[in-house]
């Protein structure tokens, strides 16, 4: 899409002047989308366009509308936690882009490189937890939800796929095991999923956690934003060298912030789902369509397959008894 095709969109919507002079400067981010700075004279904010084709080295192909489900998640959040998105300013659906509040990198760092550099706050985890719970709560209280996010052509291929079944192939006797979790996950619809509860989208606010990247929303299962969020935190100790009980600390401040606000089913079968869950997307991060990029190492990969194989063949149903044999094999 040309810049020009953008410009004209942003006038569109009364973003910019009519004669204002316009920047465009490309953000560094995910996979799935193209995002820009725009910078006028007097304003500055953020557009974000989707990609019909996600920037990684397998194919992985996924509907460009998600970017209006992304926008549509963030402004359902900030009637609950408007703290916690940035705001959506404008939203042209047939370019298949939105304009949000840019918000600067200085003073809301990034989660993820936070982690990574093994600078580990128990508390803001702990706030993670918490406002996860609110949203899905929250959300799971509003009937007109399910009808608003029937999202599941855009979750299927970019989640169930990519993380599940495209797993399960790359091991074939677990392939069976990674169906059934990827079905009992397409059955629970409970509550407003963000799909993407990943550090690398959380933004340490000054007010507390910023969600962001919410392509995957859907009516779904509260389960897998809990357990897409919880992995990410067993990946940062698979890094040789790096120290596991930091990481550990968080997971179980997440864990016990969320189960408190669980409030729209029985705690113990949302915990069991997740359980599931867990060493299947562990075991995706390197053998999915989606490998992170910081285990390069054979050796790093080979202890994640080592704990995750057994798990997904054998569930667990207690979140805090995973991440303790992780911690300390």
């Amino acid at each position: 899409m040309s810049d020009e095709a953008v410009i004209a969109s942003l006038r569109k919507m009364g973003l910019i002047g009519g004669d204002e002079p316009v920047q465009l400067a490309p953000l560094t981010g995910g996979v799935s989308s193209d995002i820009h700075l725009v910078e006028t004279p007097s304003r500055r904010f953020c557009i974000k366009r989707a990609l019909a084709r996600l920037k990684v080295a397998a194919v992985w192909q996924a509907p460009l509308g998600r970017n209006a489900a992304e926008a549509a998640w963030m402004r359902e959040v900030s009637n609950w936690l408007p703290r916690s998105v940035p705001k959506v300013l404008g939203e042209d659906k047939d370019l298949g882009l939105f304009a949000m509040a840019f918000l600067p990198p200085e003073h809301n760092p990034i989660w993820k490189h936070e982690l990574l550099a093994e600078r580990v706050d128990m508390p803001f985890a702990a706030r993670v937890g918490h406002d996860l719970a609110v949203i899905h709560a929250s959300s799971a209280r509003d009937p007109g939800i399910a009808a608003r996010f029937a999202n599941d052509a855009t979750f299927v291929p970019i989640r169930i796929e990519p993380y599940l079944l495209a797993t399960g192939r790359a091991h074939p006797d677990l392939a069976p095991r990674f169906e059934a979790i990827a079905q009992a996950t397409l059955a629970n619809k409970k509550a407003l999923v963000h799909g993407d509860v990943s550090p690398k989208n959380i933004l340490c606010g000054e007010e507390g956690p910023v969600f962001l990247d919410a392509e995957c929303a859907c009516h779904g299962d509260p389960a897998f934003d809990l357990a897409f969020c919880l992995n990410h935190l067993l990946l940062k100790g698979a890094r040789k060298g790096v120290g596991r009980e930091a990481y550990r600390h968080a997971f179980v401040a997440l864990v016990e912030a969320y189960r408190s606000g669980i409030d729209w089913e029985e705690p113990a079968m949302l915990e069991s789902r997740a359980a599931a869950l867990l060493p299947a997307l562990f075991l995706a991060r390197v053998d999915g369509k989606s490998p992170v990029e910081y285990l390069t190492a054979d050796e790093e990969r080979e202890a994640v397959r080592r704990f995750a194989i057994p798990l997904v063949a054998a569930p667990s149903t207690d979140l805090l008894s995973i991440v303790d044999s992780w911690t300390h094999p």
